[in-house]
């Protein structure tokens, strides 16, 4: 029997999902960031605890593992790799292969060799493989280097339009009191001074006030979650011409949770596909409905030179999201 390791590193959250050769989950782990970028050594402890877990729920050791495939947000350049190899290599796997985590998004979403997967989560990243194998990625480097959005991101957007709304540089919007009464504070002025005087940094979860304002109508949330899509749309457009795959079938992967589940009004999608729509029209958007990990999974099986089974690709995708998974 043969036992294949998926590991995907996120900005919040490292999954690690271990199986057969036929797709029979045997154990699975979780812990906290593994984005190298944000927290080196952190992500280097959260990689090893979410590996250690689900080596420890299968009853296996490290030497027992045909391949990991690692699927990491922030494994974007070579000088990435030069720090996540050390990393991966110190949790002591005998063969392992590492990815971005947009590759393993791509590969979990759909069946074909080649396509287009965009995320967009704790941050935005865009990445592709033509027929050719060539692969591209575009973002992923945050707003300085080009990117937009992302909770991370976002965020800041519907705490700043608060503040413009009440300076009197934008109209009144519905985020004044969500935000608010998010982070518990009597009114603006009380919240702009905290903030200011003490450094403060605007929680992550502020990103999901933008969906509620949004399905109440708010101009301001609407505009800011078109232009996230807008941003999205300019980077698959991108990478479908640099590896000539305008006049392509493809799939474009959606991947990330702001897009398949806070997105629930297309308030992002509606613009990223008018724009693939127009460059790519034979290319079809896909919402990832498993767990990018099992593309890290399907990938540490293919690296070993495993062909894939229709029937593990079906057993796997009737498991879910990952919090569904059992043994």
């Amino acid at each position: 029997m043969a036992y294949y390791l998926g590991i995907d590193g996120g900005g919040t959250k490292t999954h690690a999902l271990l199986t057969d050769e036929h797709g029979n989950v045997l154990g699975k782990g979780q812990s906290g960031n593994g984005n190298h970028q944000l927290d080196a050594e952190g992500a280097a402890l959260h990689l090893a605890e979410a590996v250690s877990a689900a080596l420890t729920q299968a009853g296996l050791n490290r030497e027992d593992i045909q391949h990991a495939y690692f699927g990491l947000a922030g494994a974007d350049r070579e000088a990435d790799y030069r720090i996540l190899h050390p990393i991966v290599s110190a949790i002591g796997l005998p063969r392992y292969s590492i990815n971005c985590d947009t590759m393993i998004g791509l590969r979990a979403g759909t069946d074909r060799a080649y396509g287009i997967s965009v995320i967009c989560g704790t941050g935005t990243n865009c990445a592709g493989r033509n027929r050719e194998g060539v692969h591209l990625q575009c973002g992923g480097f945050e707003y300085m280097h080009g990117d937009f959005g992302g909770g991370g991101s976002l965020n800041i957007e519907a705490f700043r339009t608060v503040i413009r709304a009440w300076d009197g540089r934008e109209k009144p919007t519905l985020l004044t009191d969500l935000v608010l009464r998010f982070l518990g504070y009597p009114d603006v002025e009380t919240m702009f001074h905290d903030f200011l005087d003490h450094d403060k940094k605007v929680p992550i979860d502020v990103t999901k006030l933008l969906f509620e304002a949004a399905a109440l109508g708010d101009e301001a949330a609407i505009a800011i979650l078109h232009h996230q899509g807008t941003e999205l749309g300019k980077s698959v457009v991108a990478v479908a011409r640099r590896l000539g795959m305008t006049g392509e079938t493809f799939d474009v992967v959606l991947a990330g949770s702001l897009l398949t589940r806070g997105d629930r009004g297309g308030w992002i999608r509606g613009p990223l596909e008018e724009l693939v729509s127009a460059a790519a029209p034979s290319a079809t958007l896909v919402t990832l409905t498993v767990d990018p990990v099992f593309g890290a999974v399907w990938s540490a099986m293919e690296a070993d030179g495993l062909t894939i089974e229709q029937d593990v690709y079906d057993r796997m995708r009737a498991l879910g999201e990952f919090d569904d998974i059992k043994r």
